[in-house]
């Protein structure tokens, strides 16, 4: 089962068959990374008078309550709505599911962050989507509690660059794209929206669908296994319908490989 993209105006195919999962998970036995301090996610058996939803309790049927918080318990997607005053939605702004992406490396190990110069050293494509992967890239990664330990993030020149290239949706495995302690200001989330620094009564330019950036996205804490070679895949986001700015999400991607003549393929 192949999926056909043209890319560059070179044709190509993705094996469906071939999924390369690159969320991480939370909950009993999941990955469940934390970040800023954000109390855990919680799975609980609800309980409505004598019913209990859990049958290892002599409950008929397993019904769990969540609470959680996307932003810091989860691979999470994000848009626009993250920062704005006005409330914005993701599925508002995420319509489509489909997207070329390339994967980048890139190492962090002297300085912590990625900076303008980082980015502009790579051979970046003219693609919708780029995943970047932070080097060293431990498995660690996967169950971190980042809170208080000086998460790794952009410069906001580098989001700055991404943006002005045409680059609409980032993927990474930072917790967020800005430090944790920046006195809120956000500069990178901004800068990578195309929005002035939030002032004391909101951003200043409303955010409609009419702005060039409304559809982009963010998508933090992710995991790309070492085995997954750096070059063009075919991205699937997968995520449920809540209306709210940011939501666990499911990044799939599917390497693409230009090598085959499509035309003989049946």
């Amino acid at each position: 089962m192949r999926i056909y993209h043209s890319i560059q105006e070179i044709e190509g195919w993705a094996d469906l068959l071939c999924p390369i999962d690159i969320s991480l998970s939370m909950g009993p036995d999941g990955d469940n990374p934390r970040a800023f301090f954000i109390d855990p996610a919680k799975f609980d058996a609800i309980r409505v008078g004598d019913f209990v939803g859990r049958v290892s309790e002599g409950g008929s049927a397993n019904c769990e309550i969540l609470t959680l918080c996307a932003h810091g318990n989860v691979t999470h997607t994000e848009c626009v709505g993250h920062i704005t005053e006005e409330r914005i939605v993701l599925p508002d702004v995420l319509k489509q599911f489909w997207f070329s992406a390339q994967l980048v490396s890139v190492d962090i190990s002297s300085t912590g962050r990625i900076s303008l110069s980082d980015i502009q050293s790579l051979q970046i494509g003219d693609l919708e989507s780029i995943i970047i992967r932070s080097l060293p890239n431990r498995n660690e990664k996967k169950r971190m509690d980042w809170s208080g330990n000086s998460a790794p993030y952009f410069e906001p020149e580098a989001l700055a660059y991404l943006r002005d290239i045409g680059i609409v949706h980032l993927l990474t495995d930072f917790p967020s794209v800005d430090p944790e302690e920046d006195d809120g200001r956000l500069e990178a989330h901004h800068e990578w929206w195309g929005l002035p620094q939030r002032s004391q009564a909101g951003n200043t330019v409303k955010m409609d669908e009419g702005h060039p950036r409304f559809s982009s996205t963010i998508t933090e804490l992710i995991f790309v296994p070492d085995w997954v070679e750096d070059g063009i895949y075919m991205l699937n986001f997968q995520v449920p319908n809540l209306r709210t700015d940011a939501v666990p999400s499911r990044p799939v991607i599917y390497k693409w490989d230009a090598s085959v003549d499509i035309n003989g393929i049946a």
